[in-house]
């Protein structure tokens, strides 16, 4: 797997740091616990980076949640 720029990933979570973060991280858990991986690799590679290249390939996206009135 190749590098994946900050730019790119920013312009997927909705141009947060924070969000990209949490995003990442929830996935990343996620993968840890057994769900299947949503992009194709080798089984070496970490949870974390694993999700960060799904986020960069469009297949993990953050939602917007309305608030409550």
């Amino acid at each position: 797997m190749d590098y994946q720029g900050r730019e790119k990933l920013l312009d997927k979570s909705m141009g947060s740091i924070y969000k990209l973060v949490i995003l990442a991280s929830k996935r990343a858990l996620e993968i840890a616990e057994g769900q299947p991986k949503l992009v194709a690799d080798d089984a070496s590679v970490k949870p974390s980076t694993v999700a960060l290249h799904e986020i960069a390939a469009g297949r993990i996206e953050a939602r917007k949640i309305k608030a409550k009135e």
